[in-house]
């Protein structure tokens, strides 16, 4: 999955001189990517491995960006139809080129526009899946990148994940599954929020970088309409003593 900077450019898609071609190492995918934009990292493809869908599901991916995880899920999961929604143009474009790229414009749509306008694009109750790695710090903390197109990514200044997951318990059918990757320091509001609005959390793993240091991300599965309880995962390790991935994150994700 690591990103390789020398690989050629795919002579069938436009390529701009800014972006790469890297190789997503799972059934030949490959994705486009911008260094000066945004890059996708661990958390999506985390998530990516975290998340399941139903045989023949409509699954949606909130927040895109460049499209890691439909692309990713496309191969990983028996989802019938995929749909990522990203706000920012530029992204949302490298992602549509992409799923051109890959041959998965019949499975795969990438919407461009504000997701806070959802009733534009989508029918309520109309997703069994929903995933997203939304931004993880709230406006006003933490150290805004002068990158418009990271800071957007980063910081709550668009998109909040109170607005993530009041769009997602719309959009979700009875029963629906909403899968995300966030910081463990807001796991308390997390959880708060997601049980008032009736998007029961029923999964949870812990991600730790190493067996030194403090978690750095949660995975969470939570259904519409489920009944109270929370199942918690054994914890997930990145690197091990020697500084290597860990052979379950090599065989579950593919590193």
């Amino acid at each position: 999955m690591a990103e390789d900077p020398d690989m050629p450019k795919d002579s069938a898609v436009e390529i701009n001189d800014t972006e790469r071609i890297d190789d997503l190492r799972r059934c030949g995918l490959k994705i486009i990517q911008d260094p000066e934009r945004f890059c996708f990292g661990m958390d999506a493809v985390l998530l990516s491995g975290f998340a399941y869908s139903p045989e023949g599901g409509k699954l949606l991916d909130i927040g895109t960006g460049t499209g890691i995880l439909p692309l990713l899920l496309s191969a990983k999961t028996p989802a019938g139809h995929l749909t990522g929604i990203e706000i920012q143009p530029g992204s949302s474009d490298m992602a549509a080129r992409s799923v051109s790229m890959n041959g998965l414009d019949d499975r795969i749509d990438i919407v461009c526009g504000d997701v806070r306008e959802w009733d534009r694009y989508f029918a309520a109750s109309s997703f069994d899946v929903i995933t997203s790695n939304p931004p993880y710090i709230k406006t006003g903390t933490g150290i805004v990148n002068p990158s418009d197109t990271k800071a957007l990514a980063r910081h709550e200044s668009t998109l909040t994940f109170e607005d993530v997951a009041r769009i997602s318990a719309k959009l979700l059918k009875t029963g629906g599954k909403f899968f995300l990757v966030h910081r463990p320091e807001r796991l308390t509001e997390i959880l708060t929020l997601l049980s008032e609005i009736k998007l029961e959390p029923k999964r949870l793993r812990i991600v730790y970088p190493d067996t030194q240091h403090a978690p750095n991300m949660i995975l969470l599965e939570s259904v519409r309409g489920g009944n109270p309880g929370i199942k918690v995962e054994k914890p997930l390790i990145i690197n091990g003593e020697d500084g290597r991935y860990t052979e379950e994150l090599r065989e579950e994700y593919g590193f």
